[in-house]
């Protein structure tokens, strides 16, 4: 029986049949679109004529009748919704002509964060794929490795990734609206307190560190022991690579391109983190591919790392979070100055006259603070808060 505006208003989730391959589609969220199913070349094929909201029923029948007619003549609709995905451009190019359209209504410096954003975070994972093909799964992909480490920074980008995605619809090369509604249920949640990475009480890690260890050896097991070793960023351990490695001179040197001051930082490992190296190795797919991963061609997901805290049931430390423990306990149990722990956490003197001054890099400091933060982290979990004090024979290393 044929359709009335009555039954289409009052449709329930299912298929309902109009006549002649005309169909109301009713979704379970209550989403209601006009689907013309028709046969071509003998295959059968649904063709979509838009949502019911914006299509009437007898706009609906008028569209299946021209959509027929076409057909016969050799129109493709497929086809023809192929070519125009294939001039759709991709999300770097959206996102900036975007930024083109929208920056003229903005004031302040605001526009240039809005794009530096995307060439840091963004465009290095998803910004050659088409923009009609980015959906909530590309948008974890994109904002995973920042989701936890820079919270509030990678909240601005995903609203802004929205804002794109609304305009590439716009624009007609995304068909449909994107919602982004289910992305935050792909990643893990955020401390309540914006900016702010909870770190664990330093003389707790000496119990994990000894856990890690005892624990079945897993890649990512491997990666948190290595990061807290070294108290780097978690993208700096994800992303390491056999070739900025020298195991023999006992040193790390991560490119300028990868550190977030985009200066070059040479790290001395500890005899620990040299023989945890040195086991990958061995175990090693590539020469040159990447040193924690299954593959040496896929880093592991930054959830990794936390997902090994949550399954310990350790809650709201964040990995970032060591680097803060790191910090204490060079303070409050070393005689090291501060600005060797600055440099092992390369951090970027915010006075550049300061900064001029202080071009040393304390290698050979840094070196002997981080032996001793090693040998902090193997003390007897019971013992470590005794442990940490400053040992007299070590303050050699300090002066």
């Amino acid at each position: 029986m044929a359709l009335t505006t009555l039954k289409v208003k009052n449709a329930k989730a299912g298929r309902h049949v109009d006549g002649r391959g005309l169909c109301l589609v009713v979704k379970d969220s209550g989403a209601r679109s006009w689907v013309l199913r028709m046969q071509r070349n003998g295959q059968r094929r649904d063709y979509g004529l838009g949502s019911a909201l914006d299509v009437s029923l007898a706009e609906a029948r008028e569209a299946a009748v021209a959509l027929r007619r076409r057909v016969r003549e050799g129109f493709d609709p497929i086809a023809e919704r192929r070519k125009a995905r294939m001039i759709a451009p991709d999300f770097e190019a959206a996102t900036r002509a975007c930024y083109e359209t929208l920056r003229e209504g903005w004031k302040g410096g605001h526009h240039a964060k809005w794009l530096s954003s995307f060439e840091k975070h963004v465009f290095p994972r998803i910004g050659t794929k088409p923009v009609d093909r980015v959906d909530s799964a590309c948008v974890v992909e994109a904002l995973s490795p920042i989701w936890l480490e820079i919270p509030e920074t990678a909240r601005r980008i995903l609203q802004r990734i929205s804002v794109v995605l609304d305009y590439a619809h716009i624009k007609g090369w995304v068909p449909e609206e994107v919602s982004l509604r289910s992305v935050r249920k792909g990643l893990p949640r955020q401390n309540d307190k914006r900016g702010h990475m909870e770190a664990m009480p330093y003389a707790d890690i000496p119990a994990l560190m000894q856990k890690l260890a005892t624990a079945s050896p897993t890649t990512g097991r491997d990666a948190l022991r290595f990061t807290i070793y070294n108290a780097v960023r978690s993208n700096e351990t994800r992303f390491a690579v056999w070739t900025e490695f020298d195991l023999d001179k006992a040193i790390w040197t991560i490119p300028g391109e990868r550190m977030k001051a985009r200066e070059t930082h040479i790290v001395p490992l500890s005899p620990p983190v040299a023989a945890l190296l040195r086991k990958r190795w061995n175990e090693r797919t590539s020469d040159t591919g990447l040193v924690f991963s299954h593959d040496g061609e896929r880093p592991i997901s930054d959830v990794t790392m936390t997902k090994l805290l949550r399954d310990d049931g350790i809650a709201g430390v964040t990995v970032h979070g060591f680097r803060s423990s790191f910090t204490d306990w060079a303070a409050e149990k070393t005689r090291f100055p501060k600005e060797v722990a600055d440099k092992a956490l390369a951090h970027k003197l915010p006075n550049k006259v300061e900064a001029a001054y202080r071009r040393t890099d304390f290698f050979e400091k840094r070196r002997g603070l981080m032996v001793r933060w090693a040998e902090y982290l193997a003390t007897a979990p019971a013992q470590s808060e005794v442990d940490a004090g400053v040992a007299p024979e070590r303050m050699a290393h300090a002066a």
